[in-house]
């Protein structure tokens, strides 16, 4: 029999601690300490906050960072759709039909 491979989709290989990984011991905006007998505001599943303002403030830095990833994504797809036509063109110029 097989020894059990563990499958790393279901495990996080990051720790508590590491950049990028929140516990409840700080306010990831801030980085106030969180109290135990505090309100503890979360946003995302797994963020914690120490009030609902720096929840907001973030939550206004994410729409804006997501507005801009969506110009920045509308400018290369219309650069994309401008510069695919002479692509295409230049493609079919390549294409040789063969006579059966």
């Amino acid at each position: 029999m097989a020894a059990p491979v563990a499958c790393a989709f279901f495990f996080d290989a990051k720790t508590v601690g590491e950049p990028g990984v929140h516990s409840l011991g700080a306010c990831a905006l801030c980085t106030k300490p969180l109290a135990r007998d505090s309100d503890i505001f979360m946003y995302k599943g797994d963020t914690p906050f120490c009030s609902d303002e720096c929840r907001h403030e973030q939550m206004r830095l994410d729409a804006a960072c997501a507005r801009q990833a969506a110009r920045a994504a509308a400018r290369r797809q219309k650069h994309f759709s401008s510069g695919t036509g002479s692509g295409r063109a230049h493609r079919e110029s390549w294409e040789v039909s063969v006579a059966s």
